[in-house]
């Protein structure tokens, strides 16, 4: 498909539209025990706030972000063909036992979701509705967040998988194996993993084949994109005029601050977002404070005081 090969270094974000920003913290910095590295607004719609949670420094690959939209007459969405349907958290393979009972004290419902080509996983749902799957591996070596209060021993290290479901996978792996990078790695009943960089955890995605599915619509309780990795501005650049070259629809690059993005959706109907791994989440406060105040775009500072009084007030635990 392409001259280019590996443009893509792994997972940086999954982002998902979530109901109210309280309930969203708190499972997140509590139950999950991630930290929150980024507490700032939906750049386009600064009404709306936009929270990023992962480990000490929000390194791509551990990033989880949502948007709270409740309150503010988005509908709830509905899964379906063309959109992330899990989230899978990388965890030591023998913490998943601590995991269920950590879960079950805070009368979260969990179950058994079998096993991700070989490793022991558990299903659990947020406040939303969104599926998280807390996948146990041993090959993880990143160091997990701990300031949360999490044990280090069962502590998220970080994204596992993320599960895409299309109704017609043909395209969507020449797209990801071709201009991507991505490997096939194993294949099971309508389940194909991708890999990229060597694969393991944060490197990897999973395509589900469900051609009965419902089109998917994006709203609360849904997953709105994934976002891939990319080193630097060049590659991201030449990957862009790959994929207009190609015919498929993507945005200009957008400047997020902590990096820099396009969006463009894959043949089964994904949404996905390439960013820059630079200049990371410590540009605008330092690492140790990352999180505990409100940061704005520059173009948004004129306007703190009306945006500061529109968003609902939360608090965050743990920090």
């Amino acid at each position: 498909m392409s001259a280019m090969r590996h443009p893509i270094t792994g997972l940086h974000h999954v982002t998902a539209t979530v109901d109210r920003a309280q309930p969203d913290l708190d499972f997140c910095t509590g139950l999950l025990a991630l930290r929150l590295v980024k507490r700032t607004v939906n750049f386009d719609n600064h009404g709306v706030y936009h929270f990023y949670y992962g480990d000490e420094r929000g390194t791509p690959g551990t990033i989880w972000t949502t948007f709270p939209y409740g309150g503010r007459g988005v509908a709830a969405g509905v899964k379906g063909a063309g959109q992330i349907t899990a989230t899978a958290f990388s965890v030591p393979s023998d913490s998943l036992d601590a995991w269920r009972h950590r879960l079950e004290a805070a009368a979260v419902p969990v179950a058994d979701a079998g096993e991700r080509f070989g490793d022991p996983a558990l299903l659990v749902h947020d406040p939303s509705g969104l599926a998280f799957e807390l996948v146990g591996s041993d090959a993880d070596r990143r160091t997990p967040w701990t300031g949360g209060g999490a044990d280090p021993a069962v502590a998220i290290r970080g994204l596992h998988t993320v599960t895409l479901t299309v109704a017609s996978p043909g395209r969507t792996i020449e797209l990801l194996t071709g201009l991507l990078g991505f490997e096939v790695a194993d294949e099971a009943a309508r389940r194909t993993r991708l890999a990229i960089a060597g694969g393991g955890p944060g490197r990897m995605l999973d395509l589900v084949h469900d051609p009965d599915a419902p089109p998917a619509r994006n709203g609360l309780g849904t997953v709105h994109h994934v976002a891939l990795a990319i080193e630097g501005a060049d590659q991201q650049r030449r990957l862009r005029a790959e994929l207009v070259r190609l015919g498929l629809g993507v945005t200009e690059v957008m400047d997020r601050c902590y990096f820099e993005s396009i969006y463009f959706r894959e043949p089964g109907g994904v949404l996905l977002e390439v960013a820059t791994v630079e200049p990371g989440f410590a540009v605008d406060e330092s690492p140790a404070a990352l999180g505990t105040s409100l940061k704005l775009p520059p173009w948004e500072e004129p306007h703190r005081a009306a945006i500061e009084a529109a968003l609902p007030p939360v608090v965050v635990r743990g920090m």
